[in-house]
């Protein structure tokens, strides 16, 4: 006798994206951040400079930090 693979009734599939517009959104402003972060560490000053040895590295860990937030983000949808 075969097994029948069924979703009891109170589960509902949903098709679509995984991702809502707003992880979008952050995972793009997040992609920004960290390339102003490394152009800041390209610029033309010293090597030495308060610019490349302390902010660009904030800013890159901070992009990537709101890469972070934006993977694991998930909005309260009212509707489902």
């Amino acid at each position: 006798m075969a097994l029948k693979n069924t979703v009891p009734s109170n589960e509902k599939k949903y098709a679509g994206f995984v991702f809502q517009k707003i992880n979008y959104i952050l995972f793009l402003t997040s992609i920004l951040i960290v390339a102003l972060g490394f152009l800041l560490m390209m610029g033309t000053e010293d090597i030495y400079s308060f610019t490349k040895i302390t902010l660009a590295p904030l800013v890159v860990i901070i992009g990537f930090a709101i890469g972070f937030v934006a993977i694991l983000y998930k909005p309260k949808n009212k509707d489902i």
